[in-house]
């Protein structure tokens, strides 16, 4: 019995175009990371705080490390943020950070990607090519079934 009208050729697609989403996505996130470090201004900044978050008792992991980053901008403003997967090590609270960031949106983008802190742009890329390569995958064995190849 098919669960899904189609079958195989359904399933790779569905889930082709659902690990494709996501390539994008992590695609998109490296693109504003590099756009930030390329472009932004750039600002002293500290770890403020590391906390341990609930992720909820149906995951494997239900923890999470977070780091929230302080800076003060140029017109001197106080900013907190969260970034994504600092690094593989993490960094103790009070350690010295290089920040960039959107003069117009400093609270909503902001990295440490930089030196000593590579993880925001490592972990996206990562995901984006294994994702991007499975998802590649999934559709051309979908074509293939179709017989399009």
């Amino acid at each position: 019995m098919d669960v899904l009208p189609g079958g195989t050729a359904t399933f790779l697609l569905l889930f082709g175009l659902f690990l494709g989403a996501f390539a994008v996505r992590s695609a998109l996130r490296l693109s504003r990371v590099l756009s930030l470090v390329r472009h932004g201004e750039r600002a002293e900044g500290r770890c403020a705080e590391r906390r341990v978050v609930d992720r909820g008792a149906d995951r494997e992991r239900s923890y999470a490390t977070e780091y929230v980053f302080a800076f003060r901008t140029l017109d001197g403003r106080e900013v907190e943020f969260v970034d994504h997967a600092p690094g593989p090590f993490g960094f103790e609270v009070g350690a010295p950070v290089r920040v960039s960031y959107d003069p117009a949106a400093p609270e909503k983008r902001a990295t440490v990607a930089g030196p000593r802190a590579w993880g925001p742009v490592v972990m996206p890329a990562v995901f984006a090519v294994v994702l991007g390569l499975f998802a590649a995958g999934l559709l051309v064995g979908f074509a293939a079934m179709r017989g399009w190849l």
